[in-house]
């Protein structure tokens, strides 16, 4: 095993407050981030906030915290964000992608949290680990699309990569200050999503509000699809080979329907240690934007009485074909990655939208995988063209399906 990136950083031992850019400030992760800032006022300074649609919490955001930058998708945004602040308040907005690979690269900035949703987050986050900062990364996308891209960055540059999810922030917990020669497995934690103990012929009928009710984290609309598949511990098996240096047979899943042990690193000696608290996302924000140190965040203590029974079992293959799928795209290389995820993306916001059974969102996945043939992706040109240009075809692909 080696991880991704070194873990000394002289962003890291600056006294005093420390200049955070959050990307993706709207969504789940970055309020619950914010909620962290919060409670611990005196440790960092907003810098920079960035949300791609709701304008209405991005301003309440940014009055609250009154950052210098403010980054917005379009020129519209751009608009509507400063009709909302009020007139004593002027921070400098920056629009779309460019603008938000500056947030990512701020002379000030030494933390960035990248919590942009899908592949719209790759180019800030590795932009942020090619200008050397310390990124909290809770954007799993961007390592399934480019992970030997930012282990190519975090060894140029120095950046270090801190993993916000919660099962490979418990991977990294567990697994400090043990060489990499000690360690034999990593075993992901999954909680089974809503349709767990649900049959093959019951899933043909579920909605996507069904799907959206996972029974213990809350989560934004895509990564609660991805749950409800288990196409998130696709991602995440293929999140752990490119952060930790396992191969992927040595990276298993089993499922913790509790989602009270977040993972557990497996030693030689044959022993485990795992990681274990509530679900609640502000857990490993805190950490990572705390590292080397802890926060207090204010949240209950587990109490393991009050719980009384934690279960595991095996994931099964069967019922969630979207393991398999993600084990087969990472066995195929790089290029596999980027259409494996292009097309979840795709498939998902299709079902979100009734235009896809729940069931089509792992078929249509295999057919693109097993028809796609230019699957180049060595560079960032390249990915971001087969990623492009798979959602093209996902969509060619989708309409026919439809059609029968």
């Amino acid at each position: 095993m080696k991880y991704i990136s070194s873990l000394t950083s002289s962003l890291l031992s600056v006294p005093g407050q420390r200049y955070l850019s959050i990307l993706g400030s709207t969504g789940s992760i970055g309020t619950s981030a914010l909620r962290v800032v919060a409670k611990n006022p005196d440790s960092f300074h907003v810098l920079a906030l960035a949300g791609a649609k709701n304008m209405e919490l991005l301003a309440q955001q940014a009055i609250q915290f009154r950052p210098e930058h403010v980054g917005v998708l379009d020129e519209q945004g751009a608009q509507s964000l400063a009709s909302l602040l009020p007139k004593d308040y002027s921070p400098c907005i920056h629009i779309g992608q460019s603008g938000y690979m500056t947030l990512a690269t701020l002379d000030q900035a030494q933390i960035i949290l990248a919590a942009q949703v899908g592949a719209a987050g790759l180019v800030p986050a590795l932009s942020a680990a090619q200008a050397g900062k310390v990124l909290c990364l809770a954007n799993k996308e961007a390592l399934v699309l480019a992970g030997h891209l930012f282990r190519q960055a975090c060894a140029q540059s120095g950046a270090i990569i801190l993993p916000v999810d919660s099962e490979h922030n418990a991977l990294f917990q567990a697994s400090l200050g043990h060489g990499h020669n000690q360690i034999a497995r990593l075993i992901l934690t999954a909680s089974g999503g809503p349709f767990r103990t649900k049959t093959v012929e019951e899933m043909t009928k579920v909605t996507a509000q069904q799907a959206l009710k996972h029974p213990n984290w809350s989560m934004g609309a895509k990564i609660s699809i991805d749950s409800a598949t288990m196409m998130n511990k696709g991602l995440e098996i293929i999140e752990a080979v490119q952060l930790f240096g396992m191969a992927s047979q040595d990276i298993n899943v089993v499922v913790h329907p509790q989602s009270i042990v977040h993972s557990l690193v497996e030693y030689t000696d044959g022993s485990q240690l795992a990681h274990l608290g509530i679900p609640d996302m502000e857990i490993p924000i805190g950490y990572c934007l705390g590292y080397p140190h802890r926060l207090n965040i204010g949240l209950q203590a587990l109490d393991l009485a009050q719980i009384g029974t934690l279960t595991f079992a095996s994931a099964d293959p069967i019922r969630f074909p979207c393991l398999n799928l993600a084990r087969q795209a990472l066995a195929a290389g790089p290029g596999h990655l980027v259409i494996l995820n292009a097309t979840n993306e795709v498939a998902v916001d299709a079902f979100l939208h009734n235009r896809l059974p729940f069931l089509g969102i792992a078929q249509l996945i295999e057919h693109m995988l097993t028809t796609t043939q230019h699957t180049e992706a060595h560079n960032l040109e390249d990915i971001l063209a087969l990623d492009h240009n798979t959602r093209i075809y996902a969509q060619e692909a989708l309409g026919r399906l439809n059609a029968h």
